[in-house]
Order: structure tokens, then sequence, then C-alpha cells
């Protein structure tokens, strides 16, 4: 009987833990829902902000705006986006392996999470500095972020600037990106996209300057750009946070309701043995009340 005892205390234990598992899948899905729409609907923007600004760059040089320095080599800061929480699944697993292969170790990380710092103090890599955006992020907590590494690469202190982080396909994948912020290069976010022929649909066309080929700039290059430039990298840092807190609450949803049908199978299981165990113990005792029985006859 103690057998059994043991069994009920593991039915019960199980389906505490599916009602908790329960209750995260249901409030990571509520999360996820205005994340994902938040995510999805700054796409169009910051794609087409992407394209303009790329082609840009390739009609100006350095001269124009210090942010459209591009330098070969050098030092690189690279910024983490990871989860404050675990319980996701393996999203910061495959995100944090992704960076440690592809990112030099000299490197020096700004991390946006506890999930990333952890690691990057556990790896020794150099941290410069630790942010935290609540959720649901707004563009007023990231701003900060992206006007700090915007004045780290302008000191010239950063050659390179790139984000790791999360990017939301669907609510099944989140696919783990490395993608560069500054200098200005074609970013990937949600699908694989094309910059080519940039200017011919989307951009109306403009006549030919005598300076840029398509574009004038009016008062000044400089004075454009000074506003264009910042505008774009801030965006797409915000997007990218964007992209990363969906891909979160996607991932702990999914692995919540993993975990939850999981535990209901347990139970399932459990309930079977108990009921094996409780049938033999019922029919071990008939049968000593029958071999009693036969004895006194």
């Amino acid at each position: 009987m103690a057998n059994l005892r043991d069994i009920r205390r593991r039915i019960k234990s199980v389906k505490n833990t599916a009602q908790i598992t329960k209750a995260m899948q249901l409030v990571a899905a509520s999360k996820m829902k205005k994340a994902q729409d938040q995510a999805t609907s700054g796409r169009p923007y910051a794609e087409l902000l992407n394209r303009v600004l790329n082609n840009l760059s390739e009609r100006t040089t350095a001269e124009d705006h210090p942010l459209l320095r591009d330098e070969d080599g050098g030092p690189e800061l690279v910024i983490l986006i990871t989860t404050d929480k675990g319980l996701c699944g393996p999203l910061n697993t495959n995100l944090l392996r992704l960076v440690m292969e592809q990112v030099p170790k000299d490197s020096t990380f700004i991390t946006i999470g506890n999930k990333g710092r952890q690691a990057v103090v556990r790896q020794k890599r150099g941290l410069l500095a630790d942010f935290s955006v609540k959720d649901p992020v707004s563009f007023v907590e990231t701003k900060p972020v992206s006007d700090f590494v915007m004045e780290r690469f302008l000191s010239g202190e950063f050659n390179r600037v790139r984000v790791a982080f999360t990017n939301f396909v669907n609510t099944i994948k989140q696919e783990p990106l490395l993608e560069t912020l500054l200098p200005i290069c074609p970013i990937e976010l949600g699908k694989k996209k094309d910059f080519e022929g940039m200017g011919e649909d989307t951009v109306p066309c403009i006549p030919e300057g005598p300076e840029y080929g398509g574009y004038l700039f009016e008062p000044s290059t400089r004075d454009v750009l000074d506003v264009a430039v910042p505008q774009y990298v801030g965006y797409q840092f915000y997007q990218m946070m964007l992209e990363s807190r969906a891909s979160e609450h996607s991932a702990r949803m999914v692995a919540m309701k993993s975990a939850t049908d999981n535990a209901k199978q347990m139970i399932k299981d459990l309930t079977l043995e108990y009921n094996k165990q409780r049938q033999a113990a019922i029919t071990a005792e008939l049968l000593e009340i029958t071999t009693a029985m036969r004895a006194l006859e």
C-alpha cells in the first residue's frame, strides 16, 4: 500500500504542476497576441526605412554623415537581446550558441535580458553595459540604448555594431539572427528580403541630381542625414526588440502548452499504474480470504 500512496502523491504533484503550466500558457498566449501584432505592424515601415537608407548609403560618403562610416576590421560591439526569465524552450540557448560561434572573443557586449548578461559573464566576455526593457516594449525605452550605441560608434571606439536577437517567423518558429546595425546594411526581418532595385517601385523616382543620382537633399545633405540616419538606427533597433519579445512570448506559450500536455499524459500513465496496482492488491486480498475460508472447512 505504500507504493500506492507514493503514486497518489505523484499524481497530485503532477496535477498541481499542470495547473501552473496551464496558467502560464494562458498568460503567455495573451501577451503573445499583443507582441505579435506589434511586431508585424512595424515591419513595413522598418523594411522601407531600411531600403531607403541602404540606397542613400550607396550614394553618399562618410563625409556626408559620420554614421555612414564603413571601415573594415577594428573593434566590434554586439547588442545581445535575450529574455529575463526562462521557461521558453530553446529560445535563449539557440541564440547564445549562434553568438558564441560567430562573434569574435574580443568583441564587447551590451546585454538586454538577464539570460544574456549571465551568459556573457559566465563566458568571461567583455560587458560594456546592461539595459532593462519592460514589457510591452516602447520606443521611449529602446531609444537610450540606440543613442548610447551611436555615441560609441561616432567616438570611433567601435567600427561595427551588431545585434543578436531572435527573429519572429511564426508562433512555432523563431529564428536566431545576428544583424549589422552600423554601418548601414540590409536587415532581414520576418522573411528573406531582396534589396536590389532600390527606388524603382516603392520609392518614387526623382530626377537625377548633380551629385547623388536620383535624390535631392534640401536644405542640405547633412541636415537630412542628421534626421534620417539616427531615426533609422533607433527604429531598426526598436523593431528588433519587438521581434525578440514576440518570439519570447510565442516560445513560452508553446513550451508551456507542451509541458501541460506532457503533464496530462503523465497523469494518465500514473493513474493507469495506480489502478493496476490497486487491482492487484484487491485480488491478493481476495485470494487470502478464499484460502483462509478453505482452510477452515
